[in-house]
């Protein structure tokens, strides 16, 4: 499992390098086969002379931040609810260390929008308690939801000064899970860039051990479903079990550091997606990009695990990779699938 909580890296073990690396062997493919955006204001300043006159949106309120006074605009440092008080939005722009080497948003970056759109969601409902992730209930019984599973199909990269929207909201999934939703959009032509579902479970903060939802919990939860359907098809996401001896690519040595832990003492969930693709080989990422994926999360990455990353392409099409995470000492941390599609000219490195 993965927790919601904050950003870090899975770092490398450099002596796992050269002899304990990626396996020497090269890439033949099979022959069949954040900083939050202040809304319009930049762009629709009016010029009056040498002077530009911002036209702000929302209500200013005073706040003081470490002994200064700061005009803060509530609506961009919280977001903001739709015409459905359950959806929330908030906007962003990309920024320059956003970027990776195909010259858009990387893979990480995305989730990393999604995740924080979702805590500041719960925020705005009243229902983030001590840190990230708790309800008040759930804080009372030392409960915290991590991430089992999560799918997104991506449309569209932005790049670097795009301004973005993600909306966001829950609906049911089964009786001890939840499900979040997102879409990502142009701020400026609505275009749909990214669309994401997740199921997120609840586990005990000392024992480790997934838990039932205490019924002062759902009556927290409940009020906040949204009646729809997922965005994504269900039956696509499914994964199917991999055996780790026929996997092509291996990358071994992966180690999480002390400053690699979130608040919850383990990895976050998104960088489960970049030990994923460790193994990936070169060759095919210079030339392709990230589709879709999905990615369930079977087991807790700490301080002391190594780990390998494992690739394998389909065997019917290219353009489909499966993927797992495996601890060394022999259990499944994640395991995923990939889809990819060729690199637009104008991206490639």
């Amino acid at each position: 499992m993965a927790s919601i909580g904050t950003t870090m890296m899975l770092g490398r073990e450099t002596k796992s390098f050269g002899t304990l690396g990626i396996k020497s062997k090269p890439f033949h493919p099979p022959p069949h086969g954040g900083v939050l955006l202040l809304q319009a204001n930049f762009r629709s300043a009016s010029m009056k002379g040498s002077q530009t006159t911002l036209n702000t949106i929302g209500e200013k309120q005073l706040k003081l931040l470490g002994g200064r006074e700061s005009m803060v605009a509530e609506e961009f440092v919280l977001g903001k609810v739709e015409k459905d008080s359950r959806i929330f939005s908030q906007n962003f722009t990309i920024r320059s260390y956003d970027m990776g080497p195909n010259h858009t948003a990387t893979v990480e970056t995305l989730m990393n929008l999604l995740q924080e759109t979702a805590l500041n969601h719960l925020r705005n409902m009243g229902l983030l308690k001590e840190g990230l992730g708790s309800t008040p209930e759930m804080s009372a019984r030392n409960l915290i939801w991590v991430l089992s599973k999560v799918h997104v199909v991506v449309d569209h990269y932005p790049t670097w000064s795009d301004d973005v929207r993600v909306e966001t909201w829950i609906i049911r999934s089964g009786r001890n899970s939840l499900a979040i939703e997102w879409v990502i959009y142009d701020s400026w032509t609505e275009q749909i860039l990214t669309q994401a579902s997740s199921m997120f479970v609840m586990m005990n903060k000392e024992t480790r051990k997934l838990s039932e939802w205490p019924e002062a919990v759902r009556r927290e939860i409940e009020p906040q479903y949204i009646d729809r359907p997922p965005l994504l098809d269900k039956d696509s996401s499914r994964l199917r079990k991999l055996d780790h001896n026929k996997m092509e690519y291996v990358r071994t040595g992966l180690t999480p550091r002390w400053n690699d832990l979130d608040i919850n003492q383990h990895v976050n969930n998104v960088k489960y997606v970049a030990a994923l693709l460790e193994s990936v080989p070169i060759s095919f990422l210079e030339n392709h990009e990230l589709s879709a994926f999905t990615v369930e999360y079977r087991k807790e990455c700490a301080m002391d695990d190594v780990v390998q990353s494992l690739t394998s392409f389909c065997h019917e099409t290219i353009d489909q990779c499966f993927h797992l995470l495996r601890s060394e000492g022999g259990f499944v941390v994640a395991r995923g699938r990939t889809n990819w599609r060729p690199k637009q000219e104008k991206h490639k490195a």
